[in-house]
């Protein structure tokens, strides 16, 4: 089935408002937070906030060529980050808070232009992975996964914010 192209159009404006929120949630819970901060370990288990803020940027890195953008940092600086990666226990492996960050934003802002110049009727190509190993995946389903995940993680954020010792970003 295919969706008519004012209905998908509208459909990828859905997906940039999502970035675009998720990007602030993002920005508005690592505000203040230093580096050293960002190391804290959840306990019992569980990933740091600089693992989370380098996994947001590692799976929008590789959606990237996706949307005819080039990735903002090549795969070998942030592969302790990519999924199923071991929590980040040895702290020299860790990227800079900021180095991130600006690395997120970046990301961040490529994904929107791509989406921005993203045709409608490329929603119902096959994609070029799935993460779920799905078969019939297509563009739609995975920018709609995609941004699922970072929602996700982005929600995790404002409970690390916390377990650092910094107060509710978002009231």
């Amino acid at each position: 089935m295919t969706t008519p192209v004012s209905s998908a159009s509208a459909e990828v404006e859905v997906f940039r408002h999502q970035a675009r929120t998720i990007h602030a949630v993002v920005g508005l819970q690592t505000a203040g937070v230093t580096h050293d901060e960002s190391l804290i370990q959840p306990t019992p288990a569980g990933n740091c906030l600089n693992w989370v803020i380098g996994h947001l940027l590692t799976v929008y890195n590789n959606a990237l060529p996706l949307l005819g953008q080039d990735p903002v940092v090549s795969r070998d600086v942030i592969e302790h980050y990519q999924r199923g990666a071991l929590p980040l226990e040895d702290v020299t492996q860790a990227l800079p808070l900021m180095k991130l960050l600006d690395l997120w934003t970046e990301a961040s802002k490529r994904i929107d232009a791509g989406l921005a110049t993203l045709p409608a009727e490329r929603l119902d190509d096959p994609a070029p992975f799935s993460p779920s190993n799905n078969p019939n995946e297509t563009v739609r389903t995975l920018l709609s996964t995609i941004m699922f995940h970072q929602a996700y993680h982005a929600g995790q954020t404002a409970l690390l914010r916390r377990i650092v010792g910094r107060p509710g970003a978002i009231r």
